[in-house]
């Protein structure tokens, strides 16, 4: 389901931590909240730093209450109290949408990603309840998640990612950290990096749904329901962990690289929190 990893995608700061990170080639911060200055001299906004771990975690809960354990313990009492399998699946939808709406509530305006994922949280209810099919209920899940990774991978043809409009927009464009943020797009390696961003999670959004489509297909509905709520969730943690090894990597390589232009490696990644 593609509501559980957009709830993260702009807000964990791991993908901008990866972005951020490799672009000291280019810059050289003198302390947080200070202005940088690039290696021909003009002045550059300091880079957005990362989410602390406790903030990480507070973004984790309710993605974990409203699409992982919410939906599979309403499924499974509907079930119980006697509810058809299809509306069993429908009802349990509720909980993620209510997520969504909510955040809609909270900034008072509907993204495409939420509009997204309320698309298809609509569609699998029409189509399920119009057929009586659990499965094309469960399978109608996964086109969100399909339109999410090709519209990564399309992405790559304009001239900025979605990945990065996605983290800009998370930040707030007209905010200070948007700006600054904003402004690390005229280098070379920051727009690499963003681009290497998306094109990973858009192949990871088409492998998961083609694997959810496979179990939706052969095995039981209770089978296929419980990973159409879990297997996000690991695809997330899998996805951010590789970002933040590659983050960490982009960032040695920036270091080594300002070191040898005579720049103070400490200096390199800004210790300002998101």
């Amino acid at each position: 389901m593609a509501d559980v990893e957009v709830g993260w995608l702009g807000g964990s700061g791991d993908g901008v931590d990866a972005a951020v990170a490799a672009s000291p080639a280019a810059t050289t911060a003198t302390g947080a909240g200070q202005t940088a200055t690039s290696t021909g001299g003009s002045p550059v906004p300091p880079a957005p730093g990362p989410l602390e771990p406790p903030e990480r975690l507070r973004a984790m809960v309710p993605i974990i209450v409203f699409d992982v354990v919410g939906p599979l313990a309403t499924y499974y009492c509907a079930r119980a109290a006697g509810m058809s399998t299809v509306l069993a699946l429908v009802v349990s939808g509720v909980l993620p949408a209510v997520r969504v709406l909510a955040t809609v509530v909270q900034h008072r305006r509907l993204d495409a990603i939420g509009a997204l994922v309320l698309s298809g949280i609509a569609l699998g209810t029409v189509m399920g309840l119009a057929s009586g099919s659990a499965r094309l209920y469960l399978l109608d899940g996964i086109v969100p998640t399909v339109v999410l990774g090709f519209v990564c991978l399309l992405s790559l043809l304009s001239h900025r990612p979605v990945m990065f409009r996605v983290a800009l927009e998370t930040m707030g464009e007209d905010t200070a950290k948007g700006r600054a943020f904003a402004g690390m797009w005229q280098y070379a390696t920051f727009r690499r990096i963003f681009r290497v961003i998306t094109v990973v999670w858009g192949l990871v959004f088409l492998a998961e749904s083609a694997v959810q489509a496979v179990i939706v297909e052969s095995a039981s509905i209770n089978t296929a329901k419980q990973t159409s709520n879990l297997l996000p969730v690991a695809v997330l943690v899998l996805t951010f962990g590789w970002a933040r090894n590659y983050g960490r990597r982009a960032r040695e390589r920036g270091e080594n690289l300002l070191v040898g232009q005579g720049g103070a490696p400490q200096s390199v990644f800004p210790t300002t929190t998101a």
